[in-house]
């Protein structure tokens, strides 16, 4: 097998450090021995951005928002399927993940942070949501993993019950939070269920092909009374 090449590390605020490996065309992103991200899996993240889409289907100029760049999948998923009437602000905190994609995985990101219709914040989604009243059609949530995360302990209030609160604040009516994890986790399900959002759990597979292990996405609506 070829060795994987050392390319990068990043240091996550908190302390956590990511390290870029390339293994022949491919990129991995790994925390210790997990790897987070892999460039051969790109099925469940880009169902993310086109399931949210599909549900929001017919809104004129929806903005949506991003949390977690990643390897981009969702992103360039999302720049897919919108019109060009969208926007889409992605909020990103760890510096050298927009370097990598601008550098070593430029080919990887296709352009797709030069975008017109994308908005690019080197901030934590946790207070770019807070910020926010009523502001999104969408939240789209890929961070750390999941709910049961590994990289930062600060991103639990993100799925915490104040954190789901603050989401569905920054939420249109109508509105769809649509929340990726690696896994299960039965106590956000329940959580979510009794935020008041109308709830769909689907099981999605990592690889585009529709193989490889089965992912979690939570998609919540928001009432419109």
């Amino acid at each position: 097998m070829q060795p994987r090449e050392f390319i990068g590390s990043a240091i996550v605020p908190g302390g956590a450090e990511l390290t870029l490996y390339r293994r022949g065309g491919d990129f991995m992103i790994v925390l210790d021995r997990n790897e987070l991200m892999s460039s051969r899996m790109s099925g469940s993240e880009e169902a993310l951005a086109n399931m949210s889409c599909e549900r929001l289907r017919g809104r004129t100029a929806p903005h949506f928002l991003i949390g977690g760049y990643g390897m981009g999948f969702t992103l360039r998923a999302a720049l897919a399927a919108l019109g060009q009437d969208a926007r889409i602000t992605v909020a990103e905190l760890v510096p050298e993940i927009i370097q990598w994609a601008r550098g070593p995985m430029a080919e990887l990101a296709a352009g797709c942070l030069d975008d017109p219709r994308v908005e690019l914040l080197g901030k934590d989604v946790a207070d770019v949501i807070a910020a926010a009243k009523g502001r999104y059609d969408a939240i789209l949530l890929d961070v750390d993993n999941g709910p049961d995360g590994l990289v930062r302990p600060e991103n639990d209030r993100l799925y915490s019950a104040s954190g789901l609160a603050a989401a569905i604040a920054a939420l249109k009516p109508g509105g769809v939070l649509a929340v990726w994890s690696a896994g299960p986790d039965a106590a956000f399900t329940r959580r979510l269920s009794q935020s008041g959002l109308a709830v769909d759990e689907v099981r999605v597979r990592a690889r585009s092909n529709g193989k490889g292990p089965q992912h979690v996405i939570w998609f919540g609506e928001k009432r419109t009374r």
